[in-house]
């Protein structure tokens, strides 16, 4: 996981460098120094490795609450459904290995992973278990004794994920949608660069599209197979209906 974060950091700090103008000799060694960062790796049971070495079979727990070596799917996007298909399954076959349940941050985190990864019904049946009344009070806090709050926003951010994503620059609509929720409507979702979302689907299409944010700003939208760019008006707004 350390290695994941430093890359990420790296590279929006390159980036933010670009964006401001820089290029002076910070950016040339953070660039230099990114590129000796270890890969990833795929072990021999096919698991994408938690450790330099292939270690994980000897790990004392196999269903331990940390996918810390996931980072690289969810939160961030170094791994991804669209670029790394071969690592997307090495992830899976990680958390098959782990299980689904485990604390409420931790079956949250799993829920998170498996709609960034496209399983819808698999993250709503992780959503399911979370909501259960074995990690969800009554009042609706997390029930990791006495309350984790990570578990009810991680739970949000998995609902938030199965509807719309934001990565790769492109808006990805309806990506981990499960089969029961064929249906439905949301409003004000939000996504990266100051987007707002409100969209209705039926027969888990989307039927009416809202987009909001920085007047005349060019959006990349992916919806199942196909990818269209759009542009918000002078009012800041785009808005589709099929």
């Amino acid at each position: 996981m350390d290695r994941q974060i430093i890359r990420d950091l790296f590279a929006n700090t390159v980036e933010a460098g670009k964006k401001l103008g820089l290029d002076d000799d910070l950016t040339a060694q953070i660039s230099s120094t990114a590129a000796r960062i270890a890969p990833d790796a795929i072990g021999e049971r096919g698991q994408l490795q938690e450790w330099l070495e292939d270690w994980d079979e000897a790990a004392p727990d196999q269903h331990h609450r940390h996918v810390s070596h996931l980072y690289a799917v969810y939160p961030s996007s170094q791994i991804n459904v669209r670029d790394n298909p071969k690592f997307i399954d090495a992830a899976k076959s990680s958390l098959r290995q782990r299980g689904d349940l485990a604390t409420g941050w931790g079956t949250a985190w799993r829920l998170c992973l498996w709609a960034r990864m496209g399983e819808g019904d698999h993250a709503h049946a992780i959503l399911k278990a979370l909501l259960g009344p074995q990690r969800t009070y009554p009042n609706m806090f997390d029930a990791h004794p006495p309350f984790q709050i990570d578990g009810n926003f991680g739970g949000a951010a998995g609902i938030m994920e199965m509807l719309v994503q934001s990565w790769g620059r492109e808006i990805r609509l309806l990506p981990a949608l499960p089969t029961s929720w064929a249906a439905g409507e949301v409003r004000g979702l939000r996504a990266r660069g100051a987007i707002s979302v409100d969209m209705v689907w039926r027969e888990s299409k989307v039927r009416w599209l809202e987009l909001r944010g920085p007047p005349n700003e060019s959006i990349k939208l992916r919806h199942g197979d196909i990818s269209e760019t759009v542009r918000l008006d002078a009012r800041g707004r785009f808005r589709m209906t099929s």
